[in-house]
């Protein structure tokens, strides 16, 4: 199911609760009741509750906004060191230097039409991907410098490889969700809590207050899906993008 599918039908769902919760209250209650007479301690708890939900869900969107920001960063380190290790073995003999730039873009090939799509169905590196890298290194490690210029060069080349690695490390490791459950229990419980304080207000069931509560809360669901959203960078639908080895390496097709 698309996800702005899910996002659409829970905010739906979210309104049609709240509303229909209104509506069997407001039929279930006594005539002699006023809701004027709602008590100044119960608007004063609703008025705390939400500032202190909107401030825990404030923290939740930086926190999981921070982590895709991370994982789009490892991405951009792993493109750009590939990039220098196929730029700098121009120095290198012919042979050499294609066979290096060969492995660079097998790498990069790999990454984008294959492990990337495995990343978002399975939330893992493949197998493979490790293997080209491996290879990778050791056409750069294994060559012995002919001369000096090419002995500047190799120290180098092997930093560039060891980068994209500890890239692909830091990009493994951002996988998945980063929120724990215990936190994932606070906002939705905290969500519950703070519609329940609007409710205990008792609004009434003109129209204008049964649409001010419906959009209150279809943005508690907007901004709990934006978080479920953000906690998994490369699987959900706003994820960190394969975009910098595009860009670095417009030989290779996405």
């Amino acid at each position: 199911m698309p996800e702005w599918l899910v996002l659409t039908l829970a905010m739906l769902a979210a309104c049609a609760v709240v509303v229909l919760i209104t509506v069997i209250r407001h039929g279930a209650a006594s005539e002699d009741e006023d809701p004027d007479e709602t008590p100044d301690v119960i608007e004063y708890m609703t008025m705390w509750i939400g500032v202190v939900y909107a401030i825990v869900l404030g923290l939740a969107i930086a926190g999981v906004w921070e982590g895709r920001s991370a994982a789009q960063d490892h991405v951009q380190a792993e493109a750009v060191a590939l990039h220098e290790v196929s730029e700098r073995v121009r120095v290198y003999p012919a042979d050499v230097r294609d066979r290096i730039r060969e492995d660079v873009n097998a790498y990069v090939g790999h990454v984008v039409n294959t492990e990337w799509q495995t990343m978002a169905d399975k939330g893992d590196v493949t197998e493979r991907g490790t293997q080209l890298l491996e290879k990778l290194r050791q056409d750069v490690t294994d060559y012995e410098p002919a001369n000096d210029f090419e002995a500047q060069a190799y120290q180098p080349l092997v930093d560039q490889v060891a980068a994209a690695d500890a890239a692909r490390t830091s990009r493994t490791n951002a996988m998945g969700a980063t929120m724990p459950g215990v936190v994932w229990f606070g906002l939705i419980a905290g969500a519950v809590i703070t519609i329940g304080m609007v409710l205990a207000l008792q609004i009434r069931r003109t129209p204008r207050e049964l649409i001010l509560a419906g959009l209150f809360s279809a943005l508690i669901a907007f901004l709990l899906f934006l978080i479920w959203d953000f906690d998994a960078p490369y699987s959900r639908g706003i994820t960190a993008s394969a975009e910098p080895f595009l860009n670095l390496f417009p030989n290779i097709k996405g």
